[in-house]
């Protein structure tokens, strides 16, 4: 009887350690997916805030005010976030923001500060190195490495419902209905197979995977918590890029 309730003592306690172990290691997780968010959060706040296009920079301008866009976006999550992956969504919206004043810089001819970290599917994605475009349903749509008059919505790469589109300036943010996942989704889907689909079997979009269609959403980018330098860069630039939850490697 004595080696039984021994036993049971045993076990009991053995129980309690691995319960109070994870419930530790939980709390952990959480105060570190709080912290990240907000570091990232402040990062950007410092760019959009010490940041300001020249009134004839509209692809500056625009960018700059995507970038302000996600700021509050960001802010407004954290305020609501009681778990890590709900962090983890600030922590993305804020890394958007970053990737959005980067472009502004960029198209103010500004050095664009430190990199930021990639978003879910970015890598595979790649980036515009030359001018495309396409027609759907009358209407025309453009997009270029750089931005010009007409190109100044900038996208910074990653899935649009499943699909890649890689990084660059639009003539319009025609991505945001399908990120959004409201009508005119449609539409963006035919952009991407008239306009990007070719772009990427003509050798138009570097950077990217040999088949970026396929498993489109299995990037994981990099590491939301790569070492910041502190940059004045990043950028909003307006799409509701990427799933943060499944995407960043914490």
């Amino acid at each position: 009887m004595g080696l039984w309730l021994t036993l049971l003592v045993i076990a009991i306690a053995v129980i309690a350690f691995v319960v109070y172990s994870n419930k530790k290691r939980a709390e952990r997780e959480l105060a570190d997916a709080e912290a990240e968010a907000r570091r990232l959060y402040e990062r950007l706040g410092g760019q959009t805030m010490n940041l300001t296009a020249p009134g004839d920079n509209l692809a500056a301008g625009q960018a700059l005010a995507d970038a302000g866009e996600r700021y509050t976006a960001a802010g407004s999550q954290l305020d609501s976030a009681a778990s890590v992956h709900q962090y983890r969504l600030a922590a993305e919206t804020a890394v958007e923001g970053l990737h959005y004043v980067r472009a502004g810089r960029e198209a103010m001819g500004i050095d664009p500060g430190p990199d930021v970290p990639l978003l879910p599917g970015q890598a595979r994605a790649g980036s515009l190195k030359e001018p495309v475009s396409a027609e759907v349903e009358g209407q025309a749509y453009t997009g270029s490495p750089s931005p010009t008059a007409d190109n100044r919505h900038y996208y910074p790469g990653g899935n649009v419902d499943g699909r890649p589109v890689p990084s660059g300036w639009y003539n319009t943010p025609w991505w945001k209905p399908a990120l959004a996942g409201v009508g005119g989704a449609l539409v963006g889907m035919m952009v991407i197979d008239a306009m990007l689909m070719p772009a990427y079997a003509g050798g138009m979009v570097e950077g990217a995977a040999e088949d970026p269609g396929a498993d489109a959403g299995g990037d994981a980018g990099a590491d939301v918590g790569a070492e910041d330098t502190g940059d004045m860069g990043g950028d909003f630039g307006g799409d509701m890029g990427g799933d943060f939850g499944g995407g960043f490697d914490f």
